[in-house]
């Protein structure tokens, strides 16, 4: 674990390549360089200019000429997505539930990969994505197609913020400097993440390598592996760590995984952190397949993790309001509802939840 007290200035060379980038290059990669060099004496996982993933992990496939068709896809698509009704809970009906829900756990879904929870008396956000574009470049790149239930202004001041890796998607720096802040807030995130971010409104920013753990007012969080990748230009792929979190109270566990594949890690990793009270698996951004495989789970492989954590309940996120891949934006649940029953899991174990919709953990 290493923990800084810093104020960072974001450096114009890093904004000016991060428009140069392109969003679908930083959602998926193209063609990458030969495996790095392993570091002696560190973890398996740090390599020679960053980290790469856990061993067996699966292998971006495809040719050149496929990714860049995928590429010119998301860049050009702008067809109109249809809700289905409920999908978005109105504004005032959101801030009105999320204000009734005075005591107890809870969590709030804002969209994608972003929950708000209150955990023990601490408001929690993880990976609040709250803009129009998950792009360094709009209007170019994935748009939002579903509306913001709460926004910025609607949530409480945080007293943590998590940060599961640097894509666009993930790590939105629109959001994230005008989220409101508790006077102790804290940024937790995986190594090197926090040099994306302005951090001069936190009292406390700590960066955490797979397996680090740290505490506040009751609350553990661990940083646990994922496989998948970072990168916000075109030049710094791989520098900064991805991870999983942990979080934990006296009365509850909570697995949130940020953005994964699934793997022979999870087998090694589900049985040591769990069992887990609530799960939140990513079940989108699947498609093509051939392309995909190596940093985004199906929405079967998200049950499957679910299973190995021994999750008593799952909620799917990564979907659902931004299309960043070929799949219909609306098929990641109904695979999942449909995944949990061949799994003989029950209708109580998993399902979605609306956006801005607020419920009890437990």
């Amino acid at each position: 674990m290493t923990t800084h007290l810093k104020t960072m200035t974001i450096k114009t060379r890093r904004d000016v390549l991060s428009v140069l980038a392109g969003a679908p290059v930083l959602l998926a990669g193209c063609a990458g360089p030969t495996e790095p060099r392993h570091i002696p004496s560190m973890p398996w996982h740090h390599v020679e200019g960053g980290f790469r993933n856990p061993p067996g992990s699966p292998e971006r496939a495809g040719d050149r000429g496929e990714w860049w068709a995928f590429m010119w896809r998301g860049l050009s698509r702008r067809d109109v997505v249809d809700l289905p009704g409920g999908h978005v809970v109105p504004t005032s009906t959101a801030k009105a539930t999320l204000t009734a829900a005075r005591d107890g756990d809870l969590v709030t879904w804002l969209g994608h990969a972003g929950f708000l929870m209150r955990l023990n008396g601490l408001w929690i956000a993880t990976d609040p994505f709250l803009s129009e574009y998950a792009s360094p470049v709009p209007p170019f790149g994935p748009k939002r197609f579903a509306p913001v239930s709460l926004a910025v202004e609607d949530l409480p001041p945080l007293d943590v913020l998590i940060l599961s890796h640097n894509h666009y998607d993930h790590l939105d720096r629109p959001t994230l400097e005008r989220l409101p802040l508790g006077p102790n807030a804290v940024l937790i995130c995986p190594l090197k993440v926090a040099g994306y971010v302005d951090t001069s409104r936190f009292a406390r920013v700590v960066e955490l390598d797979w397996h680090g753990q740290t505490e506040l007012a009751g609350l553990g969080i661990t940083s646990i592996p994922s496989i998948h990748f970072s990168a916000r230009t075109l030049w710094d792929r791989n520098e900064s760590l991805w991870g999983g979190f942990i979080l934990t109270t006296p009365s509850k566990r909570i697995y949130f995984a940020g953005d994964t594949t699934f793997g022979p890690v999870f087998g090694e990793i589900g049985p040591l952190y769990g069992p887990v009270d609530l799960a939140l698996l990513p079940i989108g951004a699947y498609e093509p397949r051939k392309l995909m495989q190596a940093s985004h789970c199906t929405p079967e492989e998200a049950v499957q993790i679910g299973q190995l954590f021994q999750a008593r309940q799952a909620i799917g996120m990564h979907w659902g309001v931004v299309r960043l891949t070929d799949e219909p934006p609306f098929e990641p649940p109904m695979r999942f509802r449909d995944a949990i029953a061949t799994a003989g899991l029950g209708d109580a174990w998993g399902g979605i939840m609306a956006v801005g919709e607020t419920r009890p953990i437990g």
